[in-house]
């Protein structure tokens, strides 16, 4: 399992270049960003991608729907041009309350719209030229970039539809809120049975949970239970918590001192993952400087 490094979020680009040339030094083998309301993912990995030598770049994820598939393509090619091929566009439905409560889009059949966007993402993303029209989406061409290979693409899936689809045509699935045992009994055997019987290499498991080294760990799952209670109420994120019978966000945390996190990223890892990127989360007083010197000892080991 390789082990990466979730931004600590800032408010400039600057700040962000500065964390990602830390995590590169600390021997993290990726850095992912995900697209909410603030920076720009891809944009701002484009940046880093010129700014970095050797870590793996990681969106997770930028919502679909708010972009056509053809500019999303021709702005991750642009990062993958910016990385040296270090670039992998992760994408996802985002949920309803974004998609229909903020932009006033339809949120219904997700999973069609994803293999829809997918017809028009993926060919471009491997430099093919595109004519898909007639559905939701159109695009007749193709975006050429230079000296660029075919970008990896992963997708957000949870659910069996969109793991399903994640197997048969993407490189994996990236998970938020999904514990060891949601992974091991509906995660895994789902993607990796698509990814077979599409004659498909392995999918990634991409993995991001919050995480914190300390002795304190009612202390630690209370804060996690402050910081992160919108997630328990998000369907897709509900559903992976019920999974694994959890009764939110603060159970699903990864928290406890050193042996305790070894046991429980050993246990990730058994249960299929294949990346995991720690999000880091302030339990009190040099708690994330503390947490991030531990998982750094272990990407190096």
């Amino acid at each position: 399992m390789e082990l990466g490094f979730n931004s600590i979020g800032g408010n400039s680009v600057a700040e962000i270049i500065a964390d990602a040339q830390q995590a590169e030094a600390e021997g993290f083998t990726t850095y992912s960003m995900a697209n909410i309301f603030g920076l720009d993912a891809i944009n701002t990995l484009s940046v880093v991608g010129s700014h970095t030598n050797s870590i793996k770049l990681l969106t997770a994820v930028v919502p679909t729907y708010p972009r056509h598939p053809a500019a999303i393509a021709q702005q991750a090619l642009t990062a993958a041009s910016a990385s040296n091929g270090r670039f992998t566009l992760g994408i996802g439905l985002s949920h309803a309350v974004v998609i229909h409560g903020m932009f006033g889009m339809s949120f219904e059949k997700p999973a069609r719209h994803m293999r829809d966007y997918l017809s028009i993402l993926l060919p471009i993303l491997r430099g093919e030229a595109v004519r898909v029209e007639g559905g939701e989406l159109t695009f007749r061409g193709q975006i050429s970039v230079p000296g660029v290979t075919p970008v990896p693409c992963a997708i957000a899936a949870m659910g069996s539809a969109m793991l399903k689809i994640a197997g048969e045509q993407c490189d994996g699935t990236i998970l938020w809120m999904t514990t060891a045992e949601a992974i091991r009994k509906h995660v895994a055997p789902r993607i990796r049975a698509a990814a077979n019987s599409a004659s498909r290499p392995d999918p990634h498991i991409i993995v991001s949970l919050p995480i914190a080294l300390t002795n304190d760990v009612a202390g630690a799952r209370a804060a996690a239970a402050a910081q992160f209670e919108l997630y328990g109420n998000l369907p897709s994120y509900r559903a992976m918590l019920d999974q694994s019978g959890l009764a939110g966000p603060a159970e699903a945390a990864i928290v406890g001192d050193e042996a305790s996190l070894r046991a429980q990223l050993k246990e990730l890892e058994e249960a299929g993952v294949t990346h995991f990127n720690a999000s880091c989360y302030d339990v009190g007083t040099g708690s994330v400087e503390r947490t991030r010197a531990f998982l750094a000892d272990i990407a190096n080991a």
